[in-house]
């Protein structure tokens, strides 16, 4: 059997065996997603990842393996960008705990499937037309600066969400949850609960997130099969990151700063692509010194302000007793 097929199957098995598993075994009862719990399966898809770009390594050579690492770190890291979104679209919608993990689970099915679909399209487009990788190049620098730009903000404007409106507007629709059912009878006819609605947004965006990922892994590998994989170990365990960081958003004060370094890296490597081939393994070390250096420069800062805090309020409770 050709290796590339083989890994497909391997891909395909166990991709699908774990979205069952999880859907009608570990998450068959909606419940709160406990950080331990989180932890727990976080761990098991990072490993399963990693294990998977071991079999990348042994059947297609070093070269892919690492290119599939690259991809995977990449996505992971731009993949935590995700998180602040949801979070935000959670709070707006007032989602329940114990319901979120179920629009997640789908949430990430529909990404796997529209990512498959735009990463098929993308190597299409480049193999027909190579010039398109510059316009992939611009893409990720448009959007890097973007990010720089913005990276203080994390507003997310639903009020205004154009398909938001659209779908509040065509589909009826409950005005209350309906436990964790997307749709419910009622009257005799079909109608959506706002669980719906909430997943139509979650959607729409990891389609705006796949715009900027998808090139960026581009970046390193043209292989439409590491592009996929890496990319769908990286979104599988998504959920699980949600769950294990949400509570713990504020604290990544310069990850923007660093995903905007990381796009504008990836664009200036596909603009150079036919001037300089960079080995993969100066990729990969570039890739995890940018990520590395913005989440050791938010634990410093956040212990700096830490300490100023304990600083200051020493210095109050001082003053009101010589007071």
């Amino acid at each position: 059997m050709d290796p590339q097929v083989f890994l497909w199957v391997a891909l395909a098995v166990l991709v699908l065996g774990m979205l069952a598993l999880d859907l009608f075994v570990f998450h068959r009862k909606a419940h709160e997603v406990s950080l331990r719990e989180a932890a727990l399966f976080s761990g098991v898809w990072i490993g399963m990842g990693l294990a998977f770009g071991g079999l990348v390594w042994a059947f297609m050579g070093a070269r892919a393996g690492g290119e599939y690492l690259a991809g995977y770190v990449i996505e992971k890291s731009l993949s935590i960008d995700n998180v602040f979104v949801f979070a935000m679209i959670f709070g707006y919608f007032a989602v329940p705990a114990k319901y979120q993990h179920r629009l997640l689970f789908w949430g990430v099915f529909g990404a796997i499937v529209f990512r498959a679909i735009f990463i098929a399209a993308g190597a299409a487009l480049l193999d027909a037309f190579h010039w398109m990788i510059y316009g992939f190049g611009i893409l990720l620098l448009l959007t890097g600066w973007r990010m720089w730009t913005h990276r203080n903000e994390h507003a997310l404007d639903l009020d205004n969400n154009r398909i938001l409106r659209l779908v509040r507007r065509l589909v009826p629709m409950t005005p209350e949850y309906r436990g964790q059912a997307f749709l419910v009878r009622d009257a005799g006819r079909w109608i959506a609960t706002p669980l719906f609605a909430v997943l139509v947004v979650i959607e729409s965006s990891d389609i705006m997130f796949a715009i900027d990922s998808i090139p960026a892994i581009f970046a390193v590998t043209s292989d439409p099969f590491i592009v996929f994989s890496s990319n769908a170990f990286a979104i599988l365990g998504l959920r699980s990151l949600y769950f294990l960081l949400a509570g713990m958003l504020d604290r990544f004060t310069y990850l923007k700063a660093g995903l905007a370094a990381l796009l504008v890296f990836a664009g200036v490597k596909i603009l150079l692509t036919d001037v300089y081939k960079m080995p993969v393994w100066l990729s990969l070390g570039i890739i995890v010194a940018i990520i590395a250096t913005s989440v050791g420069a938010s634990l410093w800062a956040n212990r700096r302000a830490e300490r100023r805090a304990a600083e200051r309020r020493a210095a109050e409770g001082a003053a009101e007793g010589a007071a």
